[in-house]
């Protein structure tokens, strides 16, 4: 693909696409028949390419990923002889190489992902995310903030009914056990996915209206589609309607609301008699 372009939220969106295709040819060289390979694999490939391309490309920036080594422990004051603390740096990539990886080992699913996300110390934002994209290489296509999708239309119930039917996307796996009482009080119906990418991707394109966490995730699990989704005027917070905040000593990030900016208030005021 030749040289990346220099522009971060470009530069995010060309690696996003590199992994996704390194992936995406693991897929085929491997086959399904082990599902554990294939994720460990996909794990390794793609942090390695990313790891590699930043590090010659972005030398002077620090990196949150997934698959370092430490990475979901908080930020203590010790620093590897030569290291960057990411606490004390400009800026830091904030990376998952692969989002879903129990979809990735599932043949024919497509909701799986690639994070790559930009926090500035500059940032003129509370989340700190200048720049982000998020590859979904089964789908072939990258959202990115360089050019951030158009706000998503309407629903065809809203439209036509003059209410809105909310579509909200959930956890095929580990939903949140308030949330088919949630979805009840306010009218939703869930749609199953897999990966947080690949649900905050929906919330994006319109497909679905609303994605609620809550029950543990880390900064890479949301960054680069948080970028997205606020680059492109949704909504996002905590689901007790407090800020996000990326590059913080613990990384840990463990629920988050991203939904359509009219949509916000209702699901708030509904978490709040739902998630306590």
């Amino acid at each position: 693909m030749g040289s990346p372009p220099m522009i971060d939220g470009a530069f995010a969106r060309w690696l996003a696409s590199r992994a996704g295709q390194a992936l995406l040819a693991l897929r085929t060289e491997l086959g399904f028949a082990d599902a554990g390979a294939l994720k460990s694999a996909g794990d390794k490939v793609s942090h390695d390419l990313i790891r590699t391309e930043l590090a010659k490309w972005r030398p002077g920036d620090a990196v949150l990923s997934e698959e370092d080594e430490g990475s979901r422990l908080a930020w203590a004051a010790e620093v590897n002889a030569g290291a960057v603390s990411r606490l004390t740096a400009d800026r830091v990539w904030i990376i998952d190489p692969l989002d879903g990886t129990r979809e990735f080992s599932e043949e024919g699913r497509s909701d799986w992902a690639v994070h790559i996300a930009l926090w500035a110390r500059s940032a003129p934002s509370g989340h700190g995310l200048v720049a982000g994209a998020v590859g979904l290489p089964a789908q072939h296509r990258v959202l990115g903030t360089d050019y951030p999708p158009a706000y998503p239309p309407m629903t065809v119930e809203a439209a036509t009914a003059g209410e809105r039917k909310i579509r909200l996307a959930a956890s095929r796996s580990r939903p949140p056990v308030f949330l088919t009482d949630l979805a009840e009080d306010v009218g939703a119906h869930l749609v199953p996915m897999g990966s947080a990418g690949a649900k905050i991707a929906a919330v994006v394109t319109g497909e679905v209206d609303a994605y609620i966490h809550a029950g543990g995730q880390y900064e890479w699990d949301s960054a680069a589609p948080v970028a997205v989704a606020t680059a492109t005027g949704l909504h996002a917070s905590r689901i007790d309607g407090s800020a996000l905040r990326y590059n913080e000593a613990d990384p840990r990030l463990p629920d988050l609301l991203v939904c359509r900016k009219d949509l916000a208030h209702r699901l708030l005021a509904a978490l709040q008699r739902h998630s306590g």
